[in-house]
């Protein structure tokens, strides 16, 4: 007896011996061969879908044709295609028969379903945004009320912005200026309000409240105000900066100074303190006063003839 033959009757004596180890399940068997052949089989197929996924992304992305959206949403599309037909193709190769467990399947299916709904419905939301190409990979975005990404508005009415940094199967991958990774669910994107900054012009108009006193040059104001702006290298030249009179207040005159920025990601608050501070200390050159809150309290005494005649 050759080696060959001697390493055959081994082989089929371990597999006899783990096929007689398991139990029975009414007309299904569990055994250890069977275990061993469902782990084996996974974790080829497993290594299959993703090597056939590294050779879809590399051909995808050697693709000029289609952009990033596009591409994002063949890789998921096929990705899950993949899965689905490694499955299917482990559930034909190991020669399970569902139909043996159709009860226990059917009540598993049900929970499943359940207890997956919510990620069911990120996985579609998401689909159906990279379908319509609302936000993409790079977009800067607001959400709702800035609460999503960790918080409302910044002080001074500044949102809390974000970059789209990743769009996975369950959420979306925003990064705020602070550094903060937020995962925002898909669903959570097709529900609120979402202002998506980079969708059709990575243009933004900022606006800023500058109060001036009654006793000052309102037109030299509003001049210096206007050079401040396009001294910033951040702010564009066209549209030109302006500002607008939108208020007679109680101890100021409020304007406001509009101007355009073509780079939010950068930030809104710093270029916002760049520019207050430069009209600060050009206020302070020119001798334009920017007036401060304040309370009067005056103290009025009753009249001598009135106490009299309460007393």
């Amino acid at each position: 007896m050759s080696a060959v033959d001697g390493l055959a009757q081994a082989v089929a004596g371990a597999v006899g011996t783990l096929k007689a180890i398991g139990i029975d399940v009414g007309s299904y068997r569990l055994s250890l061969y069977g275990l061993f052949s469902t782990i084996i089989v996974a974790i080829l197929l497993y290594i299959a879908v993703r090597i056939a996924l590294r050779s879809t992304k590399w051909l995808l992305r050697r693709n000029s044709q289609i952009d990033a959206t596009q591409r994002l949403l063949a890789e998921k599309l096929i990705a899950i295609a993949l899965f689905v037909f490694a499955m299917l193709l482990g559930i034909d190769l190991l020669g399970i028969d569902l139909t043996a467990l159709a009860v226990f399947s059917g009540a598993a299916g049900l929970a499943i379903g359940f207890g997956l709904q919510k990620t069911v419905g990120n996985l579609i939301a998401g689909i159906i945004l990279l379908m319509d190409r609302s936000i993409k990979p790079g977009d800067i975005v607001v959400v709702g009320d800035g609460s999503a990404m960790g918080g409302t508005s910044l002080p001074g009415g500044v949102p809390n912005v974000g970059r789209v940094a990743k769009i996975g199967v369950r959420a979306v991958n925003v990064v705020t200026r602070d550094g903060r990774k937020h995962l925002i669910p898909n669903e959570l994107l097709m529900t609120q309000a979402v202002e998506n900054w980079s969708f059709a012009s990575p243009e933004v108009r900022v606006r800023m409240r500058v109060p001036v006193g009654y006793d000052c040059d309102l037109r030299l104001a509003q001049r210096l105000m206007v050079e401040t702006a396009k001294e910033n290298p951040r702010i564009l030249a066209e549209p030109e900066p302006v500002v607008w009179i939108t208020a007679f207040g109680e101890r100021a005159v409020e304007h406001e100074l509009r101007y355009w920025i073509s780079d939010p990601e950068a930030g809104l608050g710093n270029i916002q303190g760049e520019v207050f501070l430069g009209i600060w200390d050009r206020f302070k050159e020119a001798g334009i006063r920017i007036p401060y809150p304040r309370t009067d309290v005056r103290m009025v005494e009753a009249p001598e003839e009135e106490d009299h005649r309460q007393k």
